[in-house]
């Protein structure tokens, strides 16, 4: 038997959204944890959803743990393996990475949505928000945040 709970019903949800722009370093995963919830503070959010969505195709969104730094290098090291960028690829229009990183980016997807529950991310013990930069060299990434829900009294 599964069980039901803490349910809840918002009658006429508030919309708040924002851009955040993220600078990469190159192939990493980039914590943006901090920063959706400083959105989440300055949009005065309460109970609901925060969306994120990135505007790219060579990069990603994922939610990972934020404890240990060997998990993001580990995960780096997994991407290259499934997509690696010596595999014969046709288009290398922007260089041999980016075949690579449209595949990792697939993989990962770029949409995210997260709970808030009393205008706090929903996410696990160890859970962070990350933008995994899937190029060798560094980018400026923008990730469209969008809050759905009630708003603080």
């Amino acid at each position: 038997m599964h069980t039901l709970s803490s349910l809840q019903i918002v009658p006429s949800p508030s919309i708040a959204s924002a851009v955040l722009t993220v600078e990469t370093g190159g192939e990493s995963f980039v914590e943006i944890t901090r920063d959706v919830a400083g959105f989440l503070e300055q949009a005065k959010a309460r109970d609901g959803i925060v969306l994120l969505f990135l505007r790219h195709t060579s990069a990603s969104l994922v939610i990972e743990e934020n404890a240990d730094p060997d998990v993001r290098a580990d995960l780096v090291t997994a991407l290259d393996r499934l997509a690696p960028a010596d595999a014969g690829w046709v288009h290398e229009t922007e260089g041999p990475d980016d075949m690579p990183a449209h595949i990792k980016s697939m993989l990962n997807g770029v949409c995210l949505h997260v709970p808030v529950r009393g205008g706090r991310l929903g996410l696990g013990t160890w859970q962070g928000i990350y933008v995994a930069e899937h190029r060798a060299a560094p980018h400026r990434r923008e990730a469209v945040l969008h809050y759905v829900g009630t708003l603080q009294a």
